[in-house]
């Protein structure tokens, strides 16, 4: 990998400013990450396309760098000091309704957009320190849960009638949203509850992960309203499902109307590179940590972000993940552009 590409994995570490850019400017500024995220980035992502593989010789020397780790684990104490501090800005500067909300939602995209991203990077590891980092950024959007159902769930069912987080054919996303909201925090109870069982503990043992998960946004929302009263809390509220709602919107683009098939034993298919959507657009694959390379990432789970691969084979969506947000958030729209490559992919499958 060139050490310029190296770098512009840090282009995450400059959105961290732009709320607070808005937030300095006031009034319809506090929108400053939307208005440059969903305007230049697709427009951008129309002419920067990158293909490229690392060989296996570079696969090794990206491996035993601990730079990429370094960057995915200093992002989890730069997101508690910068949500800390806008909870301190909004106490003590006064805002208009316009800016609070706009302050908010921005901080949120950065906490679901750059957060929820590296979170989902590291809960794929097997170190003790990832999970928990994971955990941490999880746990200020109040989406812990996500740590269960994403590894455990999804990654099991993608692209079958037993994943709410695959979206259907001809599914608007305004559908889809309380399907998988609801349907991912079941899951993710039913597998715990599962779990436990295997363990011999009842629902109340301290080993149940829901006490963490539910519990500890509890005490993070009691702790914004003591320091800041209402405007806090509903700060932290909105932040959180900003977070998490942009996740489940990426989970709409990334499995649209892809399924395995059902074999004559009753199960599915072996999940392959043919059941998640890519996007090979240069710019959004820098600020997602190579998220959209999805398709290697769910043949290869544990595969560090800088090594996944790039597959011209798999399903190929026609921008980024941030031009395909706007265009899911108009259904006519989404299904005359993505309906037709679905049917076109199973055709051909």
């Amino acid at each position: 990998m060139k050490l310029s590409k190296k770098l512009c994995f840090m282009l995450a570490y400059l959105l961290v400013m732009l709320p607070f850019i808005g937030f300095y400017f006031g009034g319809f500024y506090t929108f400053l990450p939307f208005i440059i995220l969903f305007s230049m980035v697709p427009w951008m992502d129309v002419w920067l396309v990158d293909p490229s593989n690392p060989d296996r010789t570079q696969e090794h020397i990206l491996l035993k760098d601990k730079y990429f780790k370094i960057l995915t684990w200093i992002y989890v104490p730069l997101q508690c000091c910068f949500v800390i501090y806008a909870a301190y800005l909004i106490v003590h500067v006064p805002l208009t309704a316009l800016e609070f909300i706009g302050f908010s939602l921005s901080i949120g995209l950065l906490t679901g957009g750059i957060g929820i991203t590296l979170a989902h990077e590291l809960m794929h590891k097997n170190s003790m320190v990832d999970q928990l980092l994971s955990k941490i950024l999880l746990v200020s959007v109040c989406y812990g849960h996500f740590f269960i159902e994403h590894v455990r769930g999804h990654h099991v069912h993608v692209a079958t009638p037993k994943d709410p987080a695959t979206s259907r054919l001809g599914e608007s996303l305004y559908q889809f949203l309380p399907r998988t909201i609801v349907g991912s925090f079941r899951s993710a109870l039913n597998i715990e509850r599962m779990r436990l069982n295997r363990l011999g503990y009842p629902w109340y043992h301290l080993n149940n992960q829901f006490w963490w998960i539910i519990g500890l946004p509890i005490i993070l929302a009691t702790a914004f309203f003591y320091y800041g009263g209402w405007m806090v809390l509903l700060f932290f509220i909105i932040q959180s499902l900003t977070a998490f709602i942009l996740l489940e919107i990426i989970n709409y683009i990334e499995h649209y109307g892809l399924e395995r098939k059902k074999l004559a034993n009753g199960a599915y298919e072996k999940v392959s590179i043919q059941h998640s959507w890519n996007a090979s657009h240069w710019l959004s694959n820098m600020l997602l940590f190579h998220l959209q390379r999805h398709s290697d990432h769910h043949v290869h789970g544990a595969r560090p972000y800088q090594l996944l691969r790039h597959i011209d084979t798999s399903p190929q969506l026609p921008s980024g993940y941030l031009g395909m947000i706007i265009l899911a958030l108009f259904p006519p729209l989404w299904r005359r552009v993505m309906d037709k490559r679905v049917l076109a992919h199973r055709s051909k499958n």
